[in-house]
């Protein structure tokens, strides 16, 4: 009996696209399953860090309170997706003082959704959209 690498290789391709589903959809969340539109806040701080990454960025500030430094972090829509808005690289840097506004995660404090960036002086840095209802990021 004479055996075939073509009967082989679609099993194998379909175990292998089986096996990343599960990595693709823990990767990917609607705003609703992960942010609660009913928690909108805002904050003063500086600019920790921020991270161009995909699927989404990310903006960490760093705010006082209770005379400890507490680091927030922002959520925001992937770097393509800023680039497109207006939004550069440079907008932004470590030490920069930021008002952030956003909605916070259902299940950790100091994780939010960000909507508005402004500098102190209240100077928008970025906003109206950073995370849009529509978008699917």
């Amino acid at each position: 009996m004479k055996s075939s690498t073509f009967h082989v290789a679609p099993s194998f391709g379909v175990l292998i696209v089986a096996g990343l589903i599960p990595m693709l959809s823990s990767a990917h969340h609607s705003f609703a399953s992960e942010f609660d539109i009913n928690q909108p806040f805002q904050i003063e701080g500086v600019v920790n860090s921020i991270q161009w990454t995909n699927p989404h960025g990310w903006l960490h500030v760093d705010v006082e309170e209770n005379g400890a430094t507490v680091t927030y972090d922002f959520e925001l829509a992937s770097p393509n997706s800023l680039i497109r808005r207006g939004w550069s690289r440079n907008d932004l840097q470590p030490g920069d003082t930021v008002i952030v506004s956003g909605h916070r995660a259902r299940n950790r404090p100091t994780v939010a959704r960000a909507r508005g960036i402004s500098r102190a002086n209240g100077e928008a840095v970025f906003g109206g959209g950073v995370r849009d209802e529509s978008d699917d990021e």
